[in-house]
């Protein structure tokens, strides 16, 4: 199966389970408790190498996977329909998805409170004025409030890469150093 269609297949199966859970959480008035811990889980996947590749690998059985995500649920303090929803996630081998339903939960929830959300890659943790400062940045560009998600990826050296709907704007150091090295050959 091409790559392509890979992503697609992640991205359709994110988008549906994601629309689920909003659903569920808009139903029951918990939508703001569903974001905090998926904020929780978020963060522990971009601190966790070691969870980022077993959320990724089609290794490990769904009873350990279900075993396993309980685990690290109850440590991270994650209960209620997010908790639910993991384990849900888990028993359908769907967890390489989860950082697709993630984001697409974020983007779903913004356009429900009638913001844009911005998906944002930084090399290291953003400080709060730092999010402020591009939060004002993007609606002065937009001209809508602003919620950013942001995904720590140390591989894209310094900068930043802003998603905002079908716009990217990419100012990270990998970028100009392969646009740098591309101008070389050419030269040479």
């Amino acid at each position: 199966m091409p790559v392509a269609d890979t992503s697609q297949l992640t991205s359709g199966v994110a988008e549906r389970y994601a629309s689920s859970l909003f659903e569920l959480a808009l139903e029951q008035g918990a939508v703001d408790s569903v974001t905090a811990d998926l904020d929780r889980f978020q963060a522990m996947l971009d601190e966790s190498a070691d969870l980022k590749r077993f959320v990724a690998s089609p290794v490990f059985s769904a009873e350990d996977q279900l075993k396993a995500i309980v685990a690290i649920s109850e440590k991270a303090g994650i209960s209620g329909f997010f908790a639910n929803f993991l384990k849900v996630v888990a028993r359908n081998r769907r967890l390489f998805a989860l950082p697709g339903m993630i984001k697409a939960f974020r983007i779903i929830a913004a356009n429900h409170r009638g913001e844009i959300s911005a998906e944002v890659t930084s090399a290291h943790a953003l400080s709060q004025a730092q999010e402020t400062e591009l939060k004002v940045a993007l609606k002065s560009v937009t001209g809508k409030d602003v919620t950013i998600a942001v995904t720590v990826d140390p591989s894209i050296l310094g900068g930043l890469i802003v998603k905002v709907g079908s716009r990217q704007i990419d100012t990270s150091l990998r970028t100009k150093l392969s646009t740098l090295k591309l101008a070389l050959k050419e030269v040479g």
